[in-house]
């Protein structure tokens, strides 16, 4: 290869191993004559790819000591590796919403919709009052079961809860608006649900995972199921009208992760920008008879008298920071979770499995 364009490839190499961590802050990059070894060229190619990644401040160059990556104990060159991660962060995301079939505008308009909520919170959260405990997150009977026999549950105590879907519990947690949160994130990668998202949202902060259920979450439909639904393919046919969950909900979270797998668009399925924020919401518009499906949980679907078609079983999970256990309300919620009548009152609302409620995991 023409070697005045090689040194761009050297460049590109060494940035991706840096943006992937591969190649991590204070790391010294190998000397000029190795490279020349590695990549068959000049050492006139080498040092002028290493001064292209100084100018992008992602590395520097001292007498004596070779070129090192930038950051740690460099603060004159943090800035700019911290701008070239963002930046690499954000080309990800990018991509992976277009394949998802979202538009730019789609993408814009809902990286707004995230920092107007962050933005929202208020300098210093107010402190709650004397034995409350403040839930955000994710929609869930149980929960709202929870604070209705909150005097029994937690004696003395106060239970309120904001539904905000699953991240904007987290988002909470981390602005210090709330005690515990409730959340049901299915990580595509590791196939696992909530501690990958509570490591990414929460960095550094210990906390506690107490699961509330494993719950069955699919097809939200009329009685008989008239257009005979039965998985996520069937949201494409003519004429079918869904309602979807909003952006931020662990279900919506799950719902598009399904549908990259299967390779539908969001263009393919009518109503999928039919947003609401509950499962009783979306029951309620099946109910009316405005949606031929929605995607929800069981015991919703029962409440309304619908039917439902299983699609998965999710766990449900409460994410309490490590500061925050010690709270006598807390302690009371979990040590009822973790009787036979918790176990029971759960079960009993449909479409739970009790199995592991009340498991303890923290989280480091």
């Amino acid at each position: 290869m023409d070697e005045p364009h090689l040194y761009r490839q050297i460049v590109e190499a060494i940035r991706q191993e840096i943006l992937s961590g591969k190649v991590k802050a204070g790391d010294r990059l190998p000397p000029v004559r190795e490279m020349c070894q590695r990549w068959n060229c000049t050492a006139g190619t080498v040092q002028r790819a290493y001064q292209e990644l100084s100018r992008q401040g992602l590395v520097h160059t001292r007498a004596g000591q070779g070129t090192t990556v930038s950051g740690g104990g460099t603060p004159e060159r943090e800035t700019p590796l911290r701008r070239a991660q963002l930046l690499h962060q954000a080309e990800t995301f990018l991509l992976e919403g277009l394949s998802s079939g979202f538009t730019p505008s789609e993408i814009e308009q809902a990286l707004r919709f995230a920092l107007d909520r962050w933005r929202s919170r208020p300098a210093e959260s107010p402190a709650p009052e004397p034995g409350c405990v403040r839930f955000y997150g994710s929609h869930d009977p149980a929960v709202a079961m929870i604070a209705a026999q909150c005097n029994e549950i937690m004696p003395g105590g106060d239970f309120q809860i904001t539904f905000t879907g699953s991240l904007g519990g987290l988002i909470a947690l981390a602005q210090g608006m709330a005690d515990l949160c409730g959340c049901h994130l299915w990580d595509e990668e590791s196939d696992t649900y909530n501690i990958p998202f509570v490591r990414r949202l929460l960095p550094g902060v210990p906390a506690v995972l107490v699961n509330l259920a494993h719950r069955r979450i699919g097809l939200i439909v009329p009685p008989g199921n008239p257009a005979k639904l039965s998985s996520l393919n069937d949201l494409v046919r003519p004429g079918s009208r869904f309602v979807n969950r909003n952006p931020g909900s662990g279900t919506r979270v799950w719902l598009d992760a399904q549908l990259k797998k299967l390779k539908i668009q969001a263009s393919q399925i009518n109503g999928y920008h039919l947003e609401k924020a509950t499962h009783s919401e979306v029951a309620q518009v099946v109910a009316e008879g405005t949606a031929d499906v929605g995607l929800g949980i069981e015991a919703v679907a029962l409440s309304f008298d619908l039917d439902f078609v299983n699609l998965t079983t999710e766990a449900y999970d409460l994410i309490i920071p490590e500061e925050k256990w010690p709270m006598p309300a807390i302690q009371a919620l979990v040590s009822w979770l973790q009787t036979p009548q918790a176990k029971a009152a759960i079960s009993n609302l449909g479409g739970y499995d009790t199995l592991t409620t009340g498991n303890i995991t923290w989280i480091n």
